[in-house]
């Protein structure tokens, strides 16, 4: 007994000793010392001049590798930085040629053992700076302000200590007033990598470090305003302003606040002064109540802004004054649906990350106002922030520009475990640890508390894949309470009491069907990430909402994502983004290119599926009944007269008719126009096209932008029956000769190998060849992001050879009829096993009618990638026509956007060079024709029988596939050659989208029957 006592006085003995060594990076309920609680963001002006000094620029840098190795005499005055490196403050260190960027999704960059950063890699970035304190200063309080520090960071002025901090994403702001000394000063700070608080920031992106955000004095009256919340909602009729203003004072030093009064203005965009009151400031804080009759509403689509002043004299009589401005909207719940100034909005959404392709986490104003641009000119009207609160400017932006907003606190623990997503050990798991709590409510606090003022943000979000532990139920109360104007948004509560919306991330069809038909529910449904845009994705985008638009509470969701996160890297004189892996990150853990899963690339240059979603999110909606044609108005506050509408109708893919269109129609309603399009002959296919275009430019959009667009099929004649071919008057000659047959048919002439059943030679007499590679079946397709998530390079692998190398089983020529010669090739593919057949009908004109036919009953064979044939040309027949669907890549299951019409390109611009890795693409769907000819106007025809799919692209499938895995593949690995090859199929497989790693393209768009067949002609164009 004595001995056990003995070994466990030791034990605890031992435990104190660990507990008193433990570092403070590594202790989660230290989440920071001497720094501010999170308040609003702000200047405060005096007598009309800013008080705010900017510290950005150059400063002095130096890094080491791991804590042990770092300068713990960085802060001294003494300290000579002179051999010390330079740095751009903000910025990230890694991206200016500093450390090692590292992407990965889920996996921690360093040994899991919260709450301790394990391994002998945690880098160490020391900072300093001089700065000299403004003139007049002398009787403020200063304020040091970091829009964000990413990692633990210590700061010292003038060899002292100031404080320390954790959280990024959010200000950091320290009292330095009694550290300042006259002349020059000197600002250290010490930032460690990563720290306890990385646990709780392991969202999907980059993980950089370093002072990423603006650093700043702010001056401040001794007695001054220290925060603010303006409540600008609307009255239960949604048509007056309830203005409810908290204002609260600080007092620094022994100074007196007696007689201190504040006012409060606002006044419209016009500068008319709508409301003004001056009150005493009791107990350190005021408050301002009025109704404004009639108040203009703050939306989206009208965004008013309301600019106010708050206004007070400090000790010296000097005025002092806030600026800002603030919006008029109502957010609630009401029967299920989230309404925004009483009505039941449609969230056409979008996830966004901090992303410049330079400057990492530190976009400019410049790519913010981009993202905006384009967003507002696709028809995104909303925002999540994922999975931090952002730099403030972009707050700004959306408030001016209109775009809802869901602001997201700091806080990821996927690596941990995240609910719904099978299980995890909660013993360990933050989320449910009492120890961390303190710091996941900080996050939260200091977001709600920073952005509050904001009228663009409708909702908040305590997070992203990080458990719904005890925690998140008392931070759903205190924002309730906190914010009773807004609701939460979570996901990871699902359908528990601590989420206002169900917010699924990613849910299955037959999930959503079952939710939007349960009259039931108490909650709008808004998916909080769906439609995985990584690569070329984005497919079955209208089955989203065709099941969104059947129940009145399935209101929308936000797109993974909106920007690919790769960054700009050079070789040999070639600029091109890198993903995980990539600037030196390839000995390390890295998730490849998962982080590029934009609509648009990291240069906001558009992907092809951004036009699917702009098409599927259009407020313009048109239907057709006969010659009556219905537009509908889904915006709230816009009346269709802002458009120009345009039809035009096209028979058999060529505009022959169309006219402007006068529409009016009050929001929320329909108007219905008669168009001239009946009596129409069965000749030819007619598909009517509409368009609505802005009638006036703005900041964001511009005049005669196209914002909606629909096209109907006239069910008129069948394009395929009416094709006709031309024989009178013209004959076929042909001879055997051995294993060959030659033939000549008006001014064509070619040759086949009766023995391998290929043919060998078509061309105009006298002239070259147009093909280099006559038809070849082919099954493969170079995968997309989306394979490789559901193993498609593995999983259809037999097909990728199939074409190679077959059994010719026989080679009949048959009986020359009144129209041409017919010749089959039957054969058996050899890897797949079964049986293919190849009809060559050489008509009187020389024409040549190819047909395919696959048998694959009776053998367990997977899907198809895609049902077709490839020939090959000389790269000087590079001018492309084609009637089908475009003018954009598109595929079977992502077309609603791509109307079908005649187009005219090049070959050379069929690549889809914004995909951050190559795959699949530049693909086109329902096409009756295309050309592909030369300078002279001489080439190749292709007719489907049927409706084809093509791609003619100047690079091989096989160039583009790397094989089993992905293999670091950049476009520069991208060669294009002098040569076409024109893929002609019957069919391929969708791209998908549900998600990147498994998700099937759905069964409509799959290629699993068991037997396929198709026909074409090629024809040589002699002029």
């Amino acid at each position: 007994m004595k001995k056990f006592l003995i070994l466990i006085l030791a034990l605890i003995v031992q435990t104190l000793f660990v507990q008193a060594q433990q570092n403070e990076w590594e202790d989660p309920t230290i989440l920071d010392r001497n720094k501010e609680e999170g308040r609003a963001q702000f200047i405060v002006h005096q007598e009309g001049e800013k008080l705010t000094q900017s510290l950005n620029g150059i400063w002095k840098f130096h890094i080491v590798k791991h804590p042990d190795q770092r300068p713990k005499d960085f802060y001294k005055t003494d300290l000579s930085d002179y051999n010390w490196d330079d740095i751009k403050v903000p910025s990230n260190w890694e991206l200016e040629g500093f450390d090692t960027p590292i992407y990965t999704n889920i996996i921690y960059p360093f040994p899991k053992n919260p709450p301790y950063i394990d391994g002998d890699y945690n880098p160490v970035g020391s900072y300093r700076t001089n700065f000299t304190v403004p003139s007049g200063w002398d009787d403020k309080e200063i304020i040091l302000h970091f829009g964000s520090i990413s990692g633990y960071a210590r700061i010292y002025v003038n060899g002292k200590e100031v404080g320390m901090t954790k959280a990024s994403k959010t200000p950091a702001e320290f009292d330095v007033t009694s550290f300042l000394q006259e002349g020059v000063n000197l600002l250290a700070v010490q930032v460690f990598r990563w720290h306890d608080g990385s646990y709780l920031e392991d969202q999907d992106f980059w993980r950089l470090s370093g002072i990423e955000r603006d650093v700043y004095l702010q001056a401040l009256p001794k007695q001054t305003v220290w925060d603010y919340f303006i409540n600008a909602n609307l009255d239960d009729s949604y048509t007056h302003g309830k203005l409810d203003v908290e204002v609260d004072f600080r007092q620094f030093g022994e100074v007196k606040a007696g007689g201190q009064k504040v006012s409060f203005v606002l006044k419209d965009a016009n500068g008319n002064t709508v409301f003004s009151e001056e009150k005493p400031v009791k107990n350190l804080s005021a408050s301002f109540s009025k109704t404004i009759n009639n108040v203009k509403k703050w939306s989206n689509e009208t965004p008013y802004l309301y600019s106010y002043t708050i206004s007070w004299k400090d000790e010296q009589g000097n005025e002092n004054h806030i600026n800002g401005k603030t919006g008029f909207r109502r957010v609630e719940i009401k029967d299920a649906q989230l309404l925004v100034n009483g009505n039941a909005i449609m969230v056409n959404g979008v996830n966004l990350h901090e992303h410049h392709p330079v400057k990492g986490h530190v976009p400019d104003e410049k790519t913010m106002r981009r993202d905006l641009e384009l967003m507002k000119q696709h028809n995104v009207n909303a925002i999540r922030m994922s999975h931090y609160p952002h730099g403030i400017r972009l707050y700004e932006l959306a408030d001016e520009y209109g775009m809802f907003v869901v602001e997201e606190a700091n806080i990821e623990t996927h690596a941990m475990g995240a609910e719904w997503q099978g299980g995890f050990d909660k013993s360990v798991h933050p989320a449910y640890l009492e120890e961390w709590a303190p710091a996941h409510m900080d996050r939260i606090k200091r977001m709600a508390e920073r952005t509050k003022n904001h009228p663009s943000i409708i909702s908040w979000s305590m997070g992203n894949e990080s458990g719904n532990g005890p925690v998140f139920y008392d931070a759903y109360d205190w924002l309730k309470e906190f914010d009773a104007s807004r609701p939460v948004m979570f996901e990871q509560a699902g359908e528990n009491r601590n989420t206002d919306i169900v917010a699924p991330m990613y849910p299955g069809l037959n999930s959503m069907k079952a939710y939007a038909d349960d009259d039931s529910k108490t909650r709008p449904y808004i998916m909080c990430e769906f439609s995985h845009a990584m690569g070329n994705s984005n497919g079955n985008f209208q089955e989203y909402f065709d099941i969104i638009d059947s129940s009145p509470h399935m209101q929308g969701g936000f797109i993974w994502d909106w920007v690919d996160q790769g960054l700009l890297d050079e070789k040999d004189g070639q600029e091109y983004f890198v993903y995980g892996g990539g600037l030196g990150s390839e000995h390390l853990h890295h998730d490849e290119n998962f982080c590029a899963n934009g609509l648009v690339s990291a240069d906001r240059s558009v992907h092809p599926g951004l036009f699917e979603v702009k098409k599927v999110y259009q407020d313009i909606k048109f239907s057709l009944d006969d010659q009556d044609l219905t537009v509908r108005n889904n915006y709230f506050y816009t009346n269709l007269d802002a458009f120009n509408f345009k039809w035009e109708l096209l028979k058999d893919g060529k505009v022959v008719a169309g006219n402007i269109l006068d529409v009016q129609a009050a929001p929320q309603t329909s108007t219905t126009v008669t168009l001239p399009v009946e009596n129409l002959e069965n000749d030819g296919e007619y598909y009517l096209s509409v368009y609505a275009f802005t009638k006036d430019a703005t900041e964001l959009v511009p005049a005669g932008h196209e914002l909606a667009r629909e096209q109907f099929d006239l069910q008129t004649g069948n394009y395929f029956e009416n094709l006709a071919m031309e024989s009178e008057g013209q004959s076929l000659t042909y001879q055997e000769d051995g294993n060959s047959l030659t033939f000549e048919a008006g001014n064509m002439q070619g040759s086949f190998d009766l023995e391998t059943g290929e043919l060998t030679s078509y061309h105009v007499k006298g002239e070259a060849e147009v093909l280099t590679a006559f038809p070849t079946p082919y099954f493969w397709r170079a995968p997309t992001d989306n394979d490789f998530g559901n193993r498609m390079p593995t999983r259809l692998s037999v097909w990728k050879n199939a074409h190679k190398s077959p059994k010719i089983n026989a080679v009949e020529v048959g009986e020359e009829t009144s129209e041409g010669l017919p010749i089959t090739v039957k054969m058996q593919l050899a890897e797949a096993g079964v049986p293919y057949t190849v009809s060559y009908f050489i008509h009187n004109n020389g024409d040549i009618k190819v047909t395919a036919e696959l048998d694959m009953q009776g053998n367990d064979l997977p899907e198809l990638p895609r049902f077709g044939m490839r020939v090959e040309l000389p790269g000087e027949y590079g001018d492309l026509s084609y009637y089908g669907r475009g003018p954009w890549e598109n595929y079977s299951d992502r077309k609603t956007a791509s109307f079908l019409g005649t187009y005219e390109s090049t070959v050379a611009d069929q690549f889809t060079w914004e995909y951050i890795r190559p795959q699949e693409n530049g693909y086109k769907t329902d096409v009756r024709w295309l050309k592909l000819q030369n300078a002279k106007g001489k080439g190749l025809k292709v007719t489907g029988d049927q409706p084809l799919g093509f791609s003619a692209l100047n690079v091989s499938a096989e160039s583009l596939d790397p094989g089993a895995t992905k293999k670091q593949r950049h476009t520069i690995d991208v060669d294009p050659e002098d040569k076409v090859y024109l893929h002609v199929d019957y069919k391929q497989r969708g791209v998908g989208g549900d998600n990147s790693w498994g998700a099937l393209p759905h069964e409509p768009y799959r290629l699993e029957a068991n037997q396929y067949s198709y026909s074409y002609w090629i024809s040589l164009i002699e002029e």
